[in-house]
């Protein structure tokens, strides 16, 4: 039996910023109440990307908008509750911000945790396992420092408008072709587990990107399961300190 009554929960592509402000806001403060709601029994909150359609660390400049949800993410980690945070594609120009400010460890590649007798490998999902070549490409060249350094020297006003303008019409980075299940064995995070198994044993895999809330078993005691979004999906998961399960807020 758990002795532990708290749970680890995790949640990933909530893609503040689409498809207008207005709308955006609205699933803003839904994600806000789900906070509200875990902050009672949560031991830690994991988010594993994508939490903004997109951000860029100027030295002295924030992109604006999502002060509610930066504010209660605050609040939470400075409340005792540990939090922790995977860049995603869209955050992809995420530096120091989240740490120097809100204390948030940030995590640019996947990461090993272990929880009681539980062993996950953590991360946000985006160019993993097989295929994917394009992306893998552009990748390369978006988290390239010089590619940092140029994109700095323009204005803000310029750089979120271009940002967001290939957000939406550039499907390698929107990802919209993604969002359709591929079936268990094509699945390519489910094979990227898969191979990771071979090396090493693993209980759970958990990621975000593929805006489809799944669990399929890639081994005999593992399981790969995507968080899904809050787009479309409103899910989220939780572990209780046995077991890995999906919800869906509502």
């Amino acid at each position: 039996m758990n002795s532990d009554p708290k749970k680890i929960y995790f949640a990933s592509d909530q893609h503040f910023g689409i498809p207008d402000a207005a709308s955006s806001k609205l699933r803003e403060k839904k994600f806000i109440s789900w906070l509200d709601e875990v902050k009672t029994d949560a031991k830690a909150i994991f988010l594993l990307g994508d939490l903004f359609d997109f951000w860029f660390e100027y030295k002295t400049v924030v992109p604006r908008g999502f002060i509610r949800v930066l504010g209660k993410i605050a609040e939470l980690k400075d409340s005792g509750i540990p939090m922790y945070f995977f860049v995603g594609n869209h955050d992809l120009w995420m530096i120091d911000y989240f740490e120097t400010e809100l204390g948030i460890p940030v995590y640019h590649h996947p990461k090993e945790f272990v929880f009681g007798e539980k062993t996950f490998l953590i991360g946000h999902g985006d160019g993993l396992g097989p295929g994917d070549k394009g992306y893998k490409r552009m990748k390369k060249v978006f988290s390239h420092p010089l590619s940092k350094w140029f994109y700095r020297w323009l204005h803000p006003d310029i750089g979120v408008k271009l940002a967001q303008y290939l957000s939406t019409k550039n499907k390698l980075i929107s990802g919209q072709e993604d969002v359709t299940f591929l079936g268990e064995e094509n699945e390519w995070l489910a094979q990227y587990a898969k191979r990771k198994l071979e090396q090493k044993h693993y209980d759970y895999f958990l990621f975000g990107h593929r805006h489809l809330p799944m669990e399929i078993q890639v081994g005999k005691d593992s399981k790969y399961i995507n968080t899904g979004d809050w787009i479309s999906h409103f899910t989220y998961a939780v572990f209780d300190g046995k077991e890995l399960t999906l919800k869906t807020y509502k």
